[in-house]
């Protein structure tokens, strides 16, 4: 069975960081670049169109779409799979619950859930030594994320690291020790 990585969390949690952990533990462990239709940031997505988005919708392909920074960021079926080629486990990068549940129910693999949390006070620390250049929305969007980890208190996590005090080789570890040990769900 295809299997994946959610990692969920705030700006500047720590989700960069832990991908580039997980891929230096494991050639198996991929980066998945989201589509990104808009401006701003190039590195680490595939930059498209609204054309592309149009025709990914009307195929049922766009698996979760969500508008944040003045973007469209969507998880989509073909970039999936071409992650998943060759039994590749790519690990995808949400801050939305909604996003959580997309992937998860329209996507069938074995997906490993981890939330990684961190203190608005490393958010707002960390925001510019990234070099974001908008770090107050990247605030709002913590709050946001807050807000949404709340509205969802059933929500089911197979590891919760905070990452302001849990190294990303010790995360990464840990992540990979529950991919190799999960069994699959029904």
């Amino acid at each position: 069975m295809r299997q994946g990585i959610l990692l969920y969390g705030p700006p500047a949690a720590g989700k960069d960081t832990i991908t580039a952990a997980l891929t230096e533990l494991d050639a198996r462990y991929v980066p998945f670049t989201r589509l990104k239709i808009g401006t701003g940031k190039t590195k680490g997505y595939r930059m498209g169109t609204a054309e592309q988005l149009a025709g990914l919708e009307a195929r049922g392909e766009a698996i979760y779409r969500n508008d944040r920074y003045g973007n469209i960021y969507v998880v989509d079926r073909p970039g999936l799979d071409q992650a998943m080629e060759g039994g590749k486990t790519p690990v995808v990068h949400l801050g939305q619950m909604a996003g959580m549940e997309q992937v998860t129910a329209l996507y069938p693999a074995r997906w490993v859930r981890v939330l990684l949390w961190c203190s608005k006070e490393t958010t707002a620390r960390r925001s510019p030594q990234r070099g974001d250049i908008d770090t107050a929305a990247r605030l709002a969007a913590w709050d946001a994320t807050q807000a949404d980890l709340v509205a969802h208190p059933r929500a089911q996590w197979e590891l919760r690291v905070e990452t302001d005090a849990t190294a990303p080789r010790e995360t990464a570890q840990r992540i990979d020790d529950i991919v190799r040990t999960t069994p699959r769900r029904s």
